[in-house]
């Protein structure tokens, strides 16, 4: 019995490793508010929502992109703090708060693990 504990608790320390370096990074690019390192972590397409916006769907990685830096130019994005994330079987969602000189915006980024590697395919700015 010691012998199975001791296996599940290897088996969910060694899960938490593979997912913690996407999550590091997926946070270190929007904790640069640098649209283009984010746009790396992007599927090829994604749901997009823009504050006071209407959602857009299966937006292209490179037309996400190029809006997620529109964004950040005009609201002065200049740092993310991250709120939490939770890994639902392959997908993992994270939220926090974009940063900027004089208030903060609510995001959150859902990210489905493709080829070993998590992606986003969805993100919501409020």
């Amino acid at each position: 019995m010691k012998k199975i504990f001791i296996l599940v608790a290897l088996a969910f320390s060694f899960l938490s490793f593979t997912v913690q370096p996407d999550t590091d990074a997926v946070v270190k690019a929007f904790k640069t508010a640098n649209a283009e390192q984010v746009g790396k972590y992007f599927d090829e397409y994604i749901d997009f929502k823009l504050l006071d916006k209407d959602e857009v769907k299966n937006v292209g990685r490179n037309q996400a992109t190029i809006a997620l830096k529109s964004f950040f130019d005009e609201y002065n994005i200049n740092g993310f703090e991250k709120g939490s994330d939770r890994e639902i079987g392959n997908t993992l969602y994270i939220t926090g708060k974009l940063t900027s000189t004089t208030r903060s915006y609510n995001i959150t980024v859902m990210l489905k693990a493709k080829s070993n590697k998590h992606q986003i395919i969805t993100m919501r700015i409020n």
